[in-house]
């Protein structure tokens, strides 16, 4: 049996662990009224991804076909930030989180790379 390098699962935690810290805050800083709805889907749906990427640290040559899907979930953030800060639409503050965000994307899809196919 062939298992994945030692630091393939120690990304998916720190991705985790740094995912729920930054999102759990942004969880309060909701905006009022009918934007608030989009706010705390965005915030549901990437901290269900973080749950995934706990899981995907346990096994990752079990669950390497989904590396895939959090190398996209990374890309979801990132590219549209970035789109934004340059036009001047949002904070240029959030270019350093889609900065991060696009670090960990990157490892996630070297991550696949270097993770071995389950064989069988």
């Amino acid at each position: 049996m062939t298992n994945a390098p030692r630091w393939v699962p120690l990304w998916f935690r720190i991705a985790t662990i740094y995912g729920v810290v930054a999102l759990t805050g942004a969880a309060f800083g909701a905006p009022a009224g009918a934007a608030a709805l989009p706010h705390y889907a965005f915030v549901g749906t990437a901290l269900a991804f973080h749950a995934l990427f706990w899981i995907i640290a346990g096994d990752p040559v079990r669950y390497r076909p989904v590396m895939l899907a959090a190398v996209a979930e990374k890309a979801a953030f990132t590219i549209p930030a970035l789109l934004l800060v340059a036009r001047g639409t949002v904070p240029a503050s959030t270019a350093l989180f889609a900065a991060i965000d696009a670090v960990l994307g990157i490892g996630f899809l070297l991550a696949w790379r270097a993770t071995p196919r389950r064989a069988g």
